[in-house]
């Protein structure tokens, strides 16, 4: 998608009258907070939280699609999130298997390519399947792309790949020299995807919980007070509307200063 087609989009879909078109994120990144706590105030099993939590990211992705936005990472599930009760993740893996096998014609549809970002090694045979298949049905979809960061933790990420060039420096394959940056991103989970340019969080907690760490060193960060559940088109148009707001520096000057 061209420039011109993200702005005519961002303007017929109204967020550019809160934020500029040309500053239309191209990738952005979501921490979906606040299942648990939407359920609790509502005197429901958290995994009902959960569930509305799996509506919410279908709105929120078709009001991407719509808007402009070619990429959307979702953090969905971590690596620190099996020390949860065991109930809760047994719930967390069938929505996770429902919204593939419910969700995935229809994103395959809508063009959309699916990757995963994560450890799979030791994730049960099932589980691992659905996502080779999530990913070979649409790894020729040229529309918005969706990462799913699943079994995902951003300190792991950075160790496997800081571990993979130290083997290929034992090996004869490399020099430390040789170790940089470029390097090491195109040993991250997300290699070949531009780094995201919006991280937004829900529920109104200010931290990235481990997540795209490296990714994120130079991306907008906007927290929201809505729990995940409530989320959807408004929300994430508030969101754009204050990336919009915001002079990405890149560690530069401001302009005229």
């Amino acid at each position: 998608m061209t420039m011109a087609d993200r702005q005519g989009l961002a303007q017929d879909t109204g967020v550019a009258a809160a934020a500029a078109p040309a500053a239309l994120p191209r990738h952005i990144a979501i921490i979906m907070d606040g299942n648990g706590r939407w359920a609790t105030q509502r005197g429901l099993p958290r995994v009902e939280g959960h569930r509305r939590g799996v509506e919410a990211l279908r709105r929120t992705l078709k009001a991407a699609r719509d808007i402009g936005i070619e990429i959307v990472t979702v953090y969905s599930f971590s690596s620190e999130n099996w020390s949860r009760p065991p109930a809760e993740v047994s719930a967390l893996m069938g929505l996770l298997k429902r919204f593939i096998r419910n969700d995935l014609a229809e994103l395959h549809e809508a063009n959309v390519r699916v990757r995963i970002a994560g450890d799979r090694t030791a994730l049960d045979p099932d589980i691992r399947a659905l996502l080779v298949e999530a990913e070979a049905l649409t790894a020729r979809n040229l529309g918005q792309t969706l990462i799913v960061a699943f079994n995902y933790g951003s300190r792991q990420e950075i160790a496997a790949a800081a571990r993979a060039l130290a083997e290929e420096v034992a090996r004869g394959e490399r020099t430390p020299e040789s170790i940089t940056p470029e390097a090491i991103e195109a040993r991250l989970n997300t290699a070949g995807i531009p780094d995201p340019d919006l991280v937004i969080r829900t529920s109104g907690e200010m931290r990235l919980s481990n997540f795209l760490m490296w990714q994120a060193a130079y991306a907008e960060l906007v927290f929201q007070p809505v729990l995940w559940p409530d989320y959807g088109r408004e929300a994430l148009e508030e969101a754009l509307a204050e990336y919009g707001r915001r002079e990405r520096r890149y560690g530069g000057l401001a302009a005229g200063r």
